[in-house]
């Protein structure tokens, strides 16, 4: 089991997502801030490791407009070496990851031209770790997308776009279950005709299900991972006090986490914590996993 959250340290003084306004792109600030964000992500990478967190999902923003018409500068070619020597330390440190592109980013939409840039941002994410080297265990995660008024076919559209997906984003992506429109059990009919991965998301979980434990849940969940995918994927949070449906803590509540886990004990998943203090919080649920000798 790996513990890891996403995008953002709060505790090494850098971010790896800065990025600049459109109308000031250019080939020199595409330079200027991608050099920066690599730079912090190693950074953050070498946190995480001195600190025991084996799993790290990377901020989309990593390469600002990279999927955008505007983009002609050759990133993967000018940082080529930075990306090689990245992806070298994730591997000799076995660490976990992830990607989570923005919500525009919809498979299933009516709309072609919505269609045509979310296939172009997801290519970017795989060219991404694919630069890096990194293998099939790298996962970039979506969610299923809007149901447009029609369920059904919201999800035959997602099933037949998907089929058409090219090959270097078939092998990474995969779907989570969401708080509102898309359940576990929704996911496991498109997974049944695709063969995509489920990640599980415990909190969605909780807002919406059709009634499966969690250990149910994470069971069904991990059936659809093969071997090359490394293993099953978990989004964690939890709901923050007097606020939406759905809304994320902002610090971790040890308690819940403690009964997720043991109601889940025995069963192998990564951790993604999506809680809003990022490593804090994980720094304080490794300790607990360490307490209960899991880890």
């Amino acid at each position: 089991m790996k513990i890891g959250y996403p995008c953002i340290n709060r505790s090494i003084g850098c971010t790896a997502n800065t990025t600049f306004r459109l109308a000031s792109y250019s080939r020199e600030n595409m330079i200027e801030k991608v050099s920066n964000n690599l730079s912090c992500l190693e950074s953050i990478l070498h946190y995480n490791i001195d600190n025991g967190l084996l799993f790290f999902r990377i901020s989309s923003d990593l390469i600002p407009f990279a999927s955008h018409p505007i983009c002609k500068f050759n990133w993967k070619e000018y940082f080529k070496k930075d990306f090689k020597r990245i992806g070298n330390y994730i591997k000799k440190n076995k660490i976990r990851i992830s990607m989570h592109p923005d919500q525009f980013v919809l498979i299933n939409t009516p709309k072609e031209d919505v269609l045509e840039r979310s296939i172009k941002e997801l290519e970017y994410h795989c060219q991404l770790l694919d630069a890096m080297g990194l293998g099939s265990t790298a996962k970039v995660q979506i969610h299923v997308g809007g149901v447009y008024g029609e369920k059904e076919k919201a999800i035959d559209r997602f099933v037949e776009r998907y089929k058409k997906l090219p090959s270097l984003v078939k092998k990474r992506l995969a779907i989570e279950n969401d708080e509102r429109l898309f359940s576990l059990k929704d996911c496991l009919g498109i997974h049944k005709r695709t063969g995509i991965q489920i990640i599980f998301d415990s909190f969605h979980h909780e807002c919406y299900n059709n009634g499966e434990s969690f250990s149910q849940a994470i069971k069904t969940a991990k059936k659809t991972w093969k071997k090359k995918d490394g293993i099953l994927m978990i989004d964690y949070s939890s709901q923050k006090t007097q606020a939406r449906k759905g809304t994320h803590i902002y610090g971790i509540d040890i308690n819940h986490f403690r009964n997720f886990i043991k109601e889940t004990k025995g069963l192998d998943f990564d951790i993604m914590l999506e809680i809003k203090d990022k490593e804090k919080s994980a720094l304080k649920a490794l300790k607990l996993l360490q307490e209960l000798k899991i880890l």
